[in-house]
């Protein structure tokens, strides 16, 4: 049975209706006041892409080809483009080509074989062309004549040159970075980090400046497992060696020198080079997969080898642990030793013992008053390293001090320090001074040579230099929170 509205039902739906109306009015008033207003007249913005497709099939079924995915823009009306590519691409290796396999330009260049060409009937076989400008046209010399033509540009995936790495996409040479999309430009930082910011691992950089007593080998410093862009340089009549983990050398082990070459070791390799004059240099990638243990051959005096490379941040820690168990200064000579040169060859002379130095009358006047905070505050804040020291003994030249220390508590360092270290201090009467088998707290400066050769621990004239205690402690670690940033 049907149901009719009465009068004041047919009121009631044409009331809800004219309601529903503007309603649906409104709210395309309202949209359209977003679109249009909301971001300033026309200019909308850029459009949004869709998200990336599925990556294709690899264009070539052996060896390096490419891979693409696209992606589509989305614009509403009066947007501008989206921002971007729409395609990416990235390298993608299959397995090795077998020997004598058609190389991907060759292939192209031959379909072109026995088709007329330049608006003739002569037919041609064609090989590719390399010596044309633009790299991606698909350059293809007439066999047996002097010239060549150009069929457009080669497919994507092809190489650009027979022995470069970059491909050709749409028409241009593209390298991969190491994120293996071509064109990003993304590289390797030093921690071996694909667009990374050398923030996942430290810098190690120290001068062994250890004169030596005699001729012999002498350690220098424990290259890490994981170590990257290792170099080490010395200039001198030294030469530099390097032993592996199991003990043997890498190269001038025995006295015997190794000639200048690239060498495998610990997983890198090993770059050794030595020219006519006295330099040497050992350069390596890395990372290595195992120690090795860098040692300079003493023939003269030491003028400093220079050693640095980066390791990651969690290696760190075991690499101080076992360089202290080894001493890091390492300056116990290894069993193996070569004959120690002519008389005539200059030799650094040796510290003068603590109690030698006891016995030597000091002549020297009261040094200025350095007490107080602020003072405190503006060597903490003004150095490159604070750490608490034994004085193990000093040595007395002309014109300055040099004292052998045990290092013991860090409290600020710019760079790695060793368990023993030398401080030196200007003048035959340092200001302050220190005197052997004390513990102090120091404040120290680098100081590097115009050339390079020397590297030094500098205690200044009325520098910082106070017996540790657990009071000075506690000044200290103040005034470390105290430095401006």
């Amino acid at each position: 049975m049907a149901i009719h509205p009465g009068p004041a039902d047919r009121c009631l739906l044409g009331l809800l209706c004219s309601l529903r109306s503007r309603l649906f009015r409104t709210l395309l008033l309202l949209l359209w006041t977003l679109l249009s207003c909301h971001l300033g007249g026309t200019a909308q913005g850029p459009g949004e892409w869709t998200p990336w497709g599925s990556w294709s099939r690899c264009s070539l079924s052996c060896g390096r080809g490419v891979s693409v995915r696209s992606r589509r823009c989305v614009q509403l009306p009066g947007e501008e483009p989206c921002w971007g590519d729409s395609h990416e691409y990235r390298v993608c290796q299959q397995p090795d080509c077998p020997p004598g396999a058609i190389p991907f330009r060759d292939l192209q260049c031959a379909l072109y074989n026995g088709h007329p060409v330049l608006g003739t009937q002569k037919t041609y076989q064609w090989v590719p062309f390399h010596g044309a400008p633009n790299l991606c046209d698909l350059n293809c010399l007439a066999e047996g004549h002097a010239f060549y033509h150009s069929f457009g540009r080669v497919l994507d995936g092809t190489p650009c040159t027979p022995r470069a790495q970059g491909l050709c996409i749409a028409g241009r040479c593209l390298s991969a970075g190491c994120d293996g999309l071509l064109g990003s430009g993304a590289l390797e930082d030093r921690c071996g980090l694909c667009g990374g910011a050398n923030d996942s691992c430290l810098f190690v950089q120290r001068v062994f400046r250890d004169a030596g007593a005699f001729a012999g080998y002498w350690n220098v410093t424990l290259i890490p497992e994981g170590a990257r862009h290792i170099r080490v340089a010395q200039r001198s009549h030294n030469h530099l060696a390097l032993v592996a983990r199991d003990g043997h050398y890498v190269l001038n082990g025995d006295g015997v020198l190794s000639p200048p070459g690239t060498y495998e070791a610990a997983g890198t390799r090993v770059v050794y080079t030595r020219g006519a004059g006295p330099e040497e240099t050992l350069q390596a990638a890395g990372p290595t997969s195992q120690e090795l243990l860098l040692q300079v051959l003493l023939r003269e005096p030491n003028p400093g080898v220079h050693f640095e490379f980066w390791l990651p941040r969690e290696r760190y820690g075991s690499f101080q642990a076992q360089a202290q168990a080894l001493g890091w200064s390492l300056r116990q000579p290894q069993p193996r030793e070569v004959e120690p040169q002519p008389a005539e060859t200059p030799v650094v002379p040796e510290a003068i013992p603590a109690r030698a130095a006891s016995q030597t009358p000091d002549s020297c006047g009261p040094c200025p008053d350095s007490r107080g905070r602020a003072h405190r505050l503006l060597h903490y804040c003004g150095s490159d390293f604070v750490f608490q020291a034994r004085v193990l003994g000093r040595h007395r030249q002309a014109q300055e001090t040099r004292y052998e220390v045990r290092v013991l508590l860090i409290y600020k360092n710019r760079s790695p320090l060793r368990t023993r270290e030398y401080v030196w201090a200007p003048g035959h009467c340092p200001c302050p001074p220190l005197a052997p088998h004390r513990e102090y707290l120091l404040a120290a400066r680098r100081l590097v040579s115009p050339d390079g050769t020397r590297d030094r621990l500098l205690l200044p004239h009325a520098g910082y230099a106070r017996p540790w205690s657990p009071a000075e402690d506690s000044r200290v670690r103040l005034a470390a929170r105290r430095c401006p940033v």
